[in-house]
């Protein structure tokens, strides 16, 4: 198992009393350290700009990183930026990117990148919902482009639906986008019928739904469809804030689910894909939970490994 994470990631600053903010980063820092103290850490390099451009639109780039960000800047009412935000999000890419170079290269199997700020809302043109590029586009599209692969995978188990991931790659068939999610919350898309050209599946939880539910989905229809696409490369959306404990959400799921779910993707993995397995930190705003389902993560990743 490969760490990804850069201190340019805790310098994106939304400003006082946003959920999203430093701290998430420091507390799965620190538990993933304390638990797993062996595990060998490797600095985020930044993305280039190609490698953003694949999957995003000029237009963005400059926002991002050519505004005026010598001080706060918000983008919309939920996404804002402040003096370190550019090279967080550089950062954020990046991790990703040199983690699929990683295990493509053989150096380990799985990767983690712990990294803010989280992507899987951001469209091909639109920074939203906290996110200001999409890090685990960015990583699949550099898996297909750069290394040739035609059958990845991206498995999304964050309470909201990843729109961006899905937006991005709705007419791609060389990356399958699977998402759980709660319906209705943010941003309201993700329904069963987005079936995109046969590389999407959906499934939604309603308000309430606990860890029965939430494993009935996967078991018996995400992870079956993930299972016929034989993924080359699988990876892993990891936000844990459908946790009981998550303020900005209502399902009940406990860590020891994100246990069973990283472990039933890390054998997937095995299967069809050599083991290899590269995941990105996306949501989860209870700071106890998040330290507690990220070394369950982990857990989970290194027993099915």
């Amino acid at each position: 198992m490969l760490l990804y994470t850069h201190p340019a990631c805790l310098s994106h600053d939304p400003g006082a009393g946003h959920p999203e903010c430093p701290a998430r980063l420091e507390a799965v820092l620190h538990a993933v350290r304390a638990a797993y103290p062996a595990l060998p850490w490797r600095e985020a390099p930044p993305a280039s700009r190609d490698a953003l451009r694949r999957v995003h639109a000029p237009a963005l780039l400059a926002e991002v990183l050519d505004g005026d960000n010598s001080g706060p800047r918000r983008l919309d009412e939920d996404t804002a930026m402040s003096a370190g935000s550019a090279e967080a999000a550089l950062r954020a890419a990046g991790a990703g990117v040199a983690a699929v170079d990683a295990v493509m290269a053989g150096e380990g199997p799985q990767a983690f990148c712990a990294v803010r700020p989280p992507g899987h809302h951001a469209t091909r043109g639109v920074a939203m919902g906290f996110c200001l590029f999409n890090s685990v586009a960015v990583a699949a599209a550099h898996a297909v482009h750069a290394h040739g692969l035609h059958r990845v995978a991206i498995a999304d188990f964050d309470v909201h639906h990843g729109n961006g991931s899905q937006d991005i790659f709705a007419g791609d068939p060389r990356v399958m986008y699977l998402s759980s999610h709660q319906s209705p919350l943010y941003p309201n898309t993700g329904d069963p019928a987005e079936r995109g050209v046969g590389n999407l599946a959906n499934a939604t939880l309603a308000p309430g739904a606990d860890s029965k539910a939430f494993r009935a989905v996967w078991q018996d229809l995400l992870l079956p469809r993930l299972e016929d696409f034989r993924p080359q490369l699988l990876l892993v959306s990891a936000g844990f804030d459908g946790h009981r404990l998550d303020p900005l959400a209502d399902l009940a799921l406990e860590a020891d689910d994100y246990r069973w779910l990283s472990a039933e993707l890390a054998a997937l993995a095995g299967r069809h894909a050599g083991g290899r397995l590269v995941s990105l930190l996306e949501g989860g705003y209870s700071l106890s939970a998040l330290r507690a389902c990220s070394v369950a993560h982990l857990q989970g990743l290194l027993d099915a490994a």
